[in-house]
């Protein structure tokens, strides 16, 4: 660990939590140097929907590798390009009737962030943009601006201005947020200028597992059409099969006019991201927004075999599956245990709000869980929710296990608060 410590960044966070050394993994388990297993309820932030070297997706890379293929393209034409965008527009695409354009960005979700917005504010031809309090859409300065966390926002350094932050779902202390974002735009007196786009995550990761409304999602939708705006889905974290369907807007009908998307589209856990966008709304110029590994080959393999992984597994219905196992126990084994504990979830995403009990409480509790062999982060509001996010192709065994590690660890925490 010394050398970890000595010579890599204060800027490293996820090993404080977890402060051993990795070596390899299986779809839902770590495994330390030294051998120890630790069931991952993390699942790479959400880049390992398929879980740690899947099969399936491993040996199309292995294959690739082998035979001399092109391994860095820029964004010239190659076979893997190509195979990838034809097998999504047939897999998903088309039978959902959406009709939408891709563009490779570079290969980390703000990446394809900062696209979203350039691209906005080129078209609509206006500066501001509306988000929503506890978004998170990444770390450099257009995406941070988008970002609530105010820690984070401190970070940049500069001022990150043109955006607006609205309350987020339908309601905000018995405010309706829709008619508020309606007055803002209506009211000559309200200060605020109309948008370019309205960026949203339909369920907030990082924000503390907040789940919209499916009517105030349509009624979102409908207020852009009625005001010019343009409507982004980051589908980031929770697209990708996260909630049960691809894309985690489907539930409500909608259809973005942007979606962006990282982590686990390329199946493997590679960079990757990729902006999906209305064919009226690439007017971009060539180059005007471009990066040097936006061409990420062995990303293109691995995303093309994770569409047909799901398709050969049937993983939609396995996600509804471990859906109604991971809600039951939740309700039956863990909000059982103090009527304050709030509970939130949508296929495997759930989180469980301590924030009655404070940060200390859920950061104990996570550590414990740690050292009974589950890797589990926190979210929200000075981290008081425990986020459970395994791989979609978790066991239910493991599932079961990692489930039991956190009621014994609560039990366990809230007891020693009870003695104290």
């Amino acid at each position: 660990m010394n050398t970890f410590e000595t010579l890599e960044s204060n800027v490293r966070s996820y090993c404080r939590s977890f402060p051993v050394v990795f070596n390899k993994a299986k779809n839902d388990v770590l495994y330390t140097e030294t051998g120890e297993g630790y069931i991952d309820f993390f699942a790479g932030a959400g880049a390992l929907n398929y879980g740690h070297n899947n099969d399936f997706m491993k040996n199309r890379l292995l294959d690739y590798l082998t035979s001399d293929r092109i391994m860095h393209g820029l964004d010239m034409y190659t076979t893997a390009k190509q195979e990838f965008i034809e097998s999504f527009s047939e897999r998903i695409l088309q039978p959902k009737g959406l009709n939408y354009k891709l563009q490779f960005c570079g290969p980390t979700g703000t990446n394809a962030v900062e696209a979203a917005l350039k691209l906005a504010r080129k078209v609509k031809k206006r500066n501001g943009i509306f988000a929503f309090m506890g978004a998170f859409h990444g770390m450099s300065l257009g995406s941070l601006s988008i970002t609530s966390n105010t820690s984070m926002r401190e970070s940049a350094g500069v001022p990150l201005n043109n955006v607006t932050f609205i309350p987020y779902n339908s309601t905000f202390n018995g405010m309706d947020t829709i008619l508020y974002m309606e007055q803002l735009l209506t009211d000559t007196h309200s200060g605020v200028e109309k948008p370019a786009a309205i960026i949203l995550e339909t369920v907030q990761a990082e924000g503390g597992i907040n789940i919209a409304d499916n009517e105030w999602l349509r009624d979102l939708r409908q207020l852009c059409d009625d005001h010019d705006i343009l409507l982004i889905v980051d589908d980031i974290q929770v697209g990708c099969g996260r909630v049960g369907s691809f894309f985690s807007f489907e539930r409500a009908g909608i259809v973005p006019d942007m979606v962006v998307l990282s982590k686990s589209i390329s199946g493997y856990g590679l960079p990757m991201s990729l902006l999906l966008l209305k064919p009226e709304l690439d007017i971009w110029s060539p180059g005007e927004h471009n990066g040097t590994f936006r061409g990420n080959q062995l990303a293109f393999v691995g995303a093309k075999a994770a569409l047909e992984f799901r398709d050969t597994v049937e993983l939609e219905a396995q996600v509804k599956e471990k859906e109604a196992f991971v809600q039951q126990f939740l309700r039956e084994h863990i909000q059982t245990m103090d009527p304050l504990i709030k509970i939130r979830g949508l296929g495997l995403i759930w989180g469980i709000d301590v924030t009655h009990l404070g940060e200390a409480f859920a950061k104990e509790v996570a550590t414990l869980c740690f050292s009974k062999g589950l890797i589990i982060e926190r979210a929200g509001r000075n981290d008081t929710v425990l986020k459970i996010m395994p791989a979609l192709t978790i066991t239910l065994e493991n599932l079961s296990k990692g489930c039991n590690i956190i009621k014994e660890s609560m039990a366990q925490v809230t007891s020693n608060l009870v003695t104290l």
